[in-house]
């Protein structure tokens, strides 16, 4: 694949200096803790290797071992971006438990509990989102064929001053309460400077154009990229890290045409450019829930359904209410972003369609090219 262009190139463009997810800060403070109550010593600085192989470094900012239990901790650090979890002191304590009882996640002091339905863990569970988990699982199985552990552990994350922190956050509407939640789909945090990243967009489409590319892809994040590279097998400079400035690429592929544009990302996210806003971040757009109602009646919805989509948690909430009762939520919002999209262009010779995701990059929306 070609490496003059999409993601990593729009980053390096930027300039600005990339941080790491809270779910890859509780994953190295867990591997430290689960290794020093099989080996006696904390690993300092002690590596990870990120799901995308990256293997970065962590010094350790607290340790204790307490015989029966360890706990380790790291300090985050989130890079170029103002995320309010920097500098947080993310800590993870290991307990081991009797064989074949796997890997048990707690939430300790600052990390939230689900309370509502519509989020991808169920209701009662720890606010640590699956990726994490799974990052968790694998480096405890390493750790463990590496020292003669069974791989059986209770993990408890915390995050110091995370439920003050936590209220700077989506988590108490979304009913995670308690504190934070511990994220992260590849251990990356991408700094979005609005100017920079915008900038960024232009360049990616500038190099796509120069390479010959006809057909290039707008997506939300690293889980969109891979589908559409399933979908439509695009090299890597025909994909655009939009992130949250869907206005950004929409309005650069006007002046600059290309003969295709895919959009692809989250449903939650697209269901805002189904309501015509352009940038589709947390702190300065919001899903319109009385609009996905609205969406489920033209898609078939009884107005019993459709009360109920109303009143979801969330959007995930609401696909999966209308998914149950078949009716296709996911494919009208995606011909409804596709139709603002297009209304962006403004009749520039661009043919549009949209693929809506889950957290998983399962396509649970799609439309047709216009």
């Amino acid at each position: 694949m070609s490496t003059s262009g999409g993601r990593s190139a729009q980053l390096k463009h930027t300039g600005l200096r990339p941080g790491w997810t809270t779910g890859a800060c509780a994953t190295a403070a867990t591997t430290a803790a689960y290794t020093a109550l099989l080996t006696g010593e904390f690993p300092d600085p002690v590596t990870i290797t990120l799901p995308k192989g990256q293997t970065p470094a962590f010094a350790l900012a607290a340790e204790e071992h307490g015989g029966s239990y360890a706990t380790a901790g790291i300090v985050k650090d989130a890079g170029d971006d103002p995320d309010v979890t920097h500098g947080a002191l993310v800590r993870s304590t290991v307990r081991l438990l009797p064989p074949g009882s796997g890997v048990v996640f707690r939430a300790g002091a600052g990390v939230g509990t689900v309370t509502r339905p519509g989020l991808p863990l169920e209701v009662g569970e720890p606010a640590i989102n699956p990726v994490p988990r799974q990052m968790i699982r694998d480096h405890v199985a390493r750790a463990a064929a590496l020292h003669g552990g069974t791989g059986d552990v209770e993990v408890t994350v915390s995050v110091d001053h995370g439920e003050e922190i936590a209220r700077s956050t989506w988590n108490p509407r979304l009913g995670i309460l308690g504190g934070l939640s511990i994220l992260g789909t590849t251990g990356i945090v991408v700094p979005y400077s609005c100017s920079a990243w915008i900038d960024s967009i232009r360049r990616g489409v500038d190099v796509a154009r120069a390479a010959g590319r006809t057909h290039l892809a707008g997506c939300t994040g690293s889980t969109s990229e891979r589908t559409v590279v399933s979908l439509y097998d695009l090299p890597e400079d025909a994909l655009l890290d939009m992130g949250d400035f869907a206005g950004a690429v929409l309005k650069y592929v006007r002046r600059h045409p290309v003969d295709r544009l895919t959009i692809c990302g989250g449903f939650a996210k697209l269901s805002k450019l189904a309501a015509g806003h352009m940038d589709l971040h947390s702190a300065r757009s919001q899903v319109d829930k009385g609009l996905l109602a609205e969406l489920a009646r033209t898609a078939g919805a009884d107005e019993a359904l459709a009360a109920e989509v109303a009143a979801a948690n969330t959007g995930l909430g609401a696909l999966q209410l209308c998914a149950a009762a078949g009716v296709p939520l996911g494919d009208r919002v995606a011909e409804v972003a596709r139709d603002q999209a297009l209304a962006v262009l403004r009749g520039a010779p661009v043919v549009v369609d949209v693929v809506c995701i889950d957290r998983a990059g399962k396509v649970v929306g799609r439309s047709s090219p216009l």
